[in-house]
C-alpha cells in the first residue's frame, strides 16, 4: 500500500498528541479516531497495480526537423530554424492526444524523442537541441527516409519541416516513402527568392569560389509531395498560422489505435472513510443522514464500472445480431479496458475486416490462463492467415497446439502450409477455419464475400478464441518499463556525435 498524498499524514502528529493527552472520555477519543481516519482518507491510500497499457484513438505522427546550416537563413523571420521550432511547439499544444515522434536531421538523422503522448518530453528534447553543436551542415532526405523505413511497422504521418537542401531526387524519395507506408505533410521553410546565411563571426557564408551562398527553397519538394499525394504547405506569416494549417491537414488523416502505458491504482480511501462516517453516525443519531455522503462517494467510484458493464452488454447484443458497427461504438465507450472488453474489441475488428487492428490487440493481451493464451494464439494465427503472412500464421497455430489439442488449429496449420506453397505457385485459394464467434459465421465468409473465385470453406473452429469473454480480466504480469519524465539538461556529446557522423565528407556545408 502507498499514499498518493503522503504530506497530509503530517496532520496526524498534533492529532495523535491530543489523542493521548486528552481526557479519558470515550466521546472525545472517538472523535479523535474519526479525524485520524479522515486524514488517512485525504492521503489517498492506494494499492499500486502493474503498469498497464490503455488503447487510445490517436494519430501516429513523426515530426522531422531539418537542422542543416541552410535553416539559419533569415528569409523567414527570425530564422527558418527558429520559426520551425516555434511551429512544432504549437503543434504539440494543438494535438495533445496524438502519439508523436521527433527526429532532427542534417546529413544524418537522429531520433530525439521516441513516440509518446507525453509532449513535455518532446518539448524538452527540442529545447535541448543546440544547432551550434551540429557540425553536419547538409541535408539528406534519403538517409532520413531510409531510417524511417526500418523504424516502424505501421502507417504513420510524416510532417517534414525542411527547405529541401540542394540535390533532391524526387522519384527515389517517393519510392522510399511509399515503401515505408508514410503519409507526407511537407512544411516548406524557405522562399523562392532565398537569403544569405550569416556565420557566427558576423560574415556571410561563401562557397569555395568566394561567391555568396544564396539558400532558396528546393522546388523538388513540392514535386515529391505531389508524387505521394501528400499535402504541401508553405510557411505562413506567423508560426501560429502555420501550425493551424498543419493541424487542418492532420485532421484529414485517420486516427489509429495506439497504446499508452499508465499506472493503475486500487483506491483504498473508501475504507477509512466508511468507518469514520459510520462512527460519526453512531455517535450522533442526527448524523446518520450524513452517511448519504458515503453512498454518493461510492457511487462516483462505481459509476464507471457499472456503465462499462452496460456498454459491454450492449456490445455483446449488437455483436450477436451481426451489427459490428454498433458493437464497436459501445466498446469504445468503455472507460476502463479489461481483458474481456479488449478481446471483444479485437473480435469486432476482425469481423469488420480490420485484421491488423485485431492482431495488434491479440498480440498485446496477456493472461495466466492457458485456455485464454490458446485463444489469443489461435486468433492471432487467423489474422496472420488473412493478411497472407503464412509463416507467422504457422508459428501461432503451432503455439496454439502446444497448449492443448485443437482440431481447428490442426486443420488451419496444414492449410497455411499449403497456402504458403501455393503462394509461390498460385493455383487456387483456400481459407483457414474461422475462429469461433457469437454469430457462428466462418472466416472465409467474413473476408471473401465479394470474391468471385471458388472458395473451400470450413466450419467454425473448436477453439473459443473469437468469443467475447465473460470472465473477469487477469492481472497483466508482463514487466513494463515506466516512462520517466525528462530532465531539463542539454543533450549529451554522444548525441551530437551520432548526428555529426561523417561531416568531414560534406562538399557543400549548407
Amino acid at each position: 500500500m502507498t499514499f498518493l498524498y503522503p504530506g497530509v499524514l503530517w496532520l496526524l502528529v498534533p492529532l495523535l498528541i491530543f489523542f493521548f493527552k486528552a481526557s479519558a472520555r470515550t466521546v472525545i477519543r472517538a472523535h479523535s479516531i474519526i479525524l485520524i481516519l479522515l486524514i488517512f482518507s485525504l492521503a489517498r491510500p492506494v494499492k499500486e497495480q502493474t503498469v498497464q497499457t490503455v488503447a487510445l484513438e490517436a494519430k501516429d505522427i513523426i515530426i522531422a526537423l531539418d537542422a542543416s546550416y541552410s535553416m539559419q537563413a533569415s528569409d523567414i523571420s527570425p530564422t527558418r530554424y527558429e520559426f520551425a521550432k516555434k511551429t512544432i511547439n504549437l503543434l504539440l499544444k494543438q494535438n495533445l492526444s496524438d502519439n508523436i515522434m521527433l527526429i532532427a536531421f542534417t546529413t544524418n538523422p537522429l531520433l530525439l524523442s521516441p513516440p509518446t503522448t507525453d509532449h513535455a518530453l518532446i518539448q524538452t528534447a527540442l529545447k535541448s537541441l543546440n544547432s551550434d553543436f551540429i557540425l553536419t551542415k547538409g541535408t539528406s532526405l534519403q538517409r532520413l527516409f531510409k531510417k524511417l523505413l526500418g523504424m516502424h511497422p505501421r502507417h504513420k504521418t510524416l510532417i517534414l519541416i525542411t527547405d529541401g537542401g540542394e540535390a533532391l531526387h524526387a522519384e527515389k524519395l517517393a519510392a522510399l516513402l511509399q515503401k515505408a507506408d508514410l503519409s507526407l505533410i511537407t512544411l516548406a521553410t524557405g522562399t523562392a527568392r532565398g537569403a544569405t546565411i550569416s556565420l557566427k563571426n558576423g560574415t556571410l557564408l561563401k562557397n569555395k569560389q568566394g561567391d555568396l551562398v544564396i539558400s532558396r527553397i528546393n522546388p523538388a519538394l513540392e514535386d515529391l509531395t505531389s508524387m505521394v499525394q501528400g499535402t504541401y504547405i508553405e510557411a505562413e506569416n506567423t508560426p501560429e498560422q502555420t501550425a493551424e494549417r498543419i493541424t487542418q491537414a492532420l485532421d484529414t488523416q485517420t486516427a489509429q489505435q495506439i497504446e499508452k502505458k499508465e499506472h493503475r491504482y486500487w483506491e483504498l480511501y473508501p475504507v477509512p472513510l466508511f468507518i469514520a462516517l459510520l462512527m460519526f453516525g453512531l455517535l450522533h443519531t442526527s448524523g446518520i443522514k450524513y452517511l448519504l455522503v458515503l453512498f454518493s462517494l461510492f457511487g462516483i467510484q462505481t459509476q464507471a464500472g457499472v456503465l462499462d458493464g452496460y456498454h459491454l452488454h450492449c456490445a455483446y447484443t449488437a455483436y450477436g445480431k451481426g451489427d459490428f458497427n454498433t458493437s464497436y461504438k459501445q466498446l469504445k465507450k468503455i472507460e476502463t479496458p479489461s481483458l474481456q472488453s479488449q478481446m471483444a474489441l479485437a473480435d469486432t475488428y476482425y469481423k469488420q475486416g480490420s485484421y491488423r487492428k485485431a492482431l495488434h490487440i491479440y498480440l498485446f493481451l496477456r493472461s495466466h490462463s492457458a485456455t485464454v493464451k490458446q485463444q489469443l494464439y489461435y486468433n492471432s494465427a487467423n489474422c496472420y492467415a488473412q493478411l497472407g503472412l503464412y509463416d507467422k500464421a504457422k508459428l501461432y497455430y503451432t503455439k496454439t497446439l502446444q497448449l492443448g489439442n485443437d482440431e481447428a488449429a490442426k486443420h488451419n496449420l496444414g492449410l497455411v502450409v499449403f497456402l504458403k506453397e501455393k503462394h509461390e505457385h498460385p493455383l487456387g485459394i483456400a481459407h483457414p477455419k474461422a475462429q469461433s464467434s457469437l454469430t457462428g459465421k466462418n472466416l472465409a465468409e467474413d473476408s471473401d464475400k465479394k470474391k468471385k473465385k471458388k472458395e473451400a470453406q470450413s466450419g467454425t473452429g473448436s477453439g473459443s478464441g473469437g468469443e467475447m469473454q465473460s470472465k473477469k480480466s487477469k492481472k497483466n504480469t508482463q514487466k513494463l518499463l515506466q516512462e520517466e519524465h525528462a530532465q531539463h539538461h542539454p543533450l549529451s556529446s554522444k548525441v551530437y556525435e551520432l548526428i555529426n557522423k561523417g561531416y568531414i565528407r560534406e562538399t557543400q556545408p549548407w
